[in-house]
């Protein structure tokens, strides 16, 4: 299959890097949206056509949903890095194992994460105070839901591998043909069987399964080092000791990211569904923002992981202020749109609802405004992985961003308990958090450098590149 050998693939190592970003980064943008449509078409079909209190529990299990995948979702992160590496180093048999290896964990975590969610769903949503007149059907939504992920593992890991190679291209088209399935399902279920939350959870694992089979697709018929084979699928033991020392930090950071947000849902789930509509509605839009600056993250990760393995220093350099120029502009630009149009947007959610957009607005401006300090943080975490290191931006994120974060709710919020405390909570972790993860790459830089340098018998000045 020489086209897909060719024709989707990026040379990362050598070049000029402004527009291979890009290249590499606006599919994956646009893959990140359509993502988060699945979960959009959810929220609008269910607050217009449903009811508030709908809309509060599909709203209300977002939180706990990344709490229960992220630690998984992890795990795809550590293969993206690795692939990337060992292609870079022209390792390709290390890569053909890492590939197998990644997807059996992916395959298996999915049946465990299915499992345990079906069992656990009605008992954590009690755990993070569910209102009462939302948790039936916030329990339904989330069994359902919890059924795709084999579906949702396989899917994500499979396009982290794709990502190694600079393969953003086919995870876009694979999740476009998903996503109108899921809007059209959405609109079957719910308007056309009046399926409520049951409908709209039934269309999402159906899009995820088609775009698993997609991934799945594209592997198999791969015709270079990422060729997926399922005789060949296995556990190495090397290969899992090298992921899980970046996947694993990387997991357990969005699994504590996720559970300092539980606590946080936890604390706006006191006040009433009208409240928590308001905030599911702008978290809805804060994800599109997000997903934007989150490419740049991706970029970052994998470009200099490619270029870390080959042992071109230079580059990643350069890689990291673009991904900072890129980030802030796109964090500030759509950041600020999304809070100034905020009242429309909200509106898409619960029409003619004053009272939930009111709520949604008063978080948008302080979530969503200033939401490019994270693009900053994130980036920062993307290059330290790339260079080796994911265990110190997993301690600094715990304890910048989450620490600071479950610290509030119990000092601050509990002074002055009201949303708006709650939400300035998020700029100031962000703010935080970038500052230590800018300090501490630039404290371990040479050393990375040096010993990469080393390595590659490179010469001294492209270990110590400005």
């Amino acid at each position: 299959m020489a086209k897909g050998k060719s024709g989707y693939q990026i040379d990362m190592l050598h070049g000029p890097l402004a527009g291979k970003l890009l290249l590499f980064a606006l599919p994956l943008m646009l893959s990140s949206l359509l993502q988060l449509l699945f979960n959009a078409a959810d929220v609008v079909v269910v607050g217009r056509y449903v009811g508030k209190q709908a809309l509060a529990a599909v709203g209300s299990n977002t939180a706990l949903i990344n709490l229960l995948v992220n630690l998984f979702v992890g795990f795809s992160v550590g293969a993206n890095v690795i692939v990337a590496r060992d292609l870079g180093a022209g390792q390709e048999e290390d890569v053909r194992r890492s590939v197998h290896t990644a997807l059996t964990v992916a395959l298996l975590s999915g049946v465990f994460l299915m499992a345990a969610g079906a069992a656990l769903s009605r008992t954590l949503l009690e755990l993070t105070s569910s209102p009462e007149d939302v948790i039936d059907l916030a329990t339904l939504y989330l069994r359902i839901y919890f059924c795709g992920m084999p579906a949702n593992m396989f899917y994500n890991f499979g396009s982290a591998i794709l990502r190694a190679q600079g393969d953003t291209r086919r995870p876009l088209y694979f999740l476009t043909a998903a996503g109108i399935v899921n809007v059209v399902l959405n609109l079957i279920f719910v308007i056309g069987l009046q399926m409520s939350v049951a409908g709209v959870a039934l269309a999402t694992i159906a899009a995820q399964y088609i775009s698993a089979v997609l991934v799945f697709i594209c592997l198999m018929r791969d015709q270079g080092p990422l060729h997926f084979d399922l005789h060949c699928l296995q556990l190495d033991r090397r290969t899992i000791k090298r992921v899980l020392q970046v996947g694993l930090p990387a997991g357990f950071q969005g699994l504590v990211f996720s559970l300092s947000n539980v606590v946080i849902q936890s604390s706006i789930n006191t006040f009433a569904s009208t409240v928590v509509a308001g905030s599911t509605a702008s978290a809805n839009i804060e994800g599109f923002v997000y997903a934007s600056m989150n490419a740049f993250y991706q970029s970052a990760l994998t470009f200099v992981s490619q270029n870390y393995g080959a042992g071109e220093c230079k580059r990643v350099d350069k890689i990291l202020k673009l991904c900072l120029a890129y980030v802030t502009v796109c964090g500030l630009i759509l950041g600020l749109l999304a809070a100034s149009c905020g009242h429309t947007l909200a509106g898409i959610y619960a029409p003619g609802d004053e009272a939930v957009i009111g709520y949604a607005m008063e978080r948008l401006w302080f979530v969503c405004g200033p939401y490019f300090l994270c693009g900053i943080m994130e980036v920062f975490v993307g290059g330290l992985r790339g260079i080796g290191y994911s265990v110190v931006p997993m301690a600094v994120s715990m304890v910048g961003a989450c620490g600071f974060r479950l610290l509030w709710v119990a000092t601050i919020f509990r002074l002055a308990p009201s949303p708006a405390t709650l939400y300035i909570s998020y700029p100031f972790s962000w703010i935080v958090t970038a500052a230590v993860q800018m300090t501490f790459f630039l404290v371990v830089r040479r050393h990375a450098y040096a010993k990469v340098a080393g390595i590659h018998s490179i010469e001294g000045p492209s270990a110590e590149a400005s």
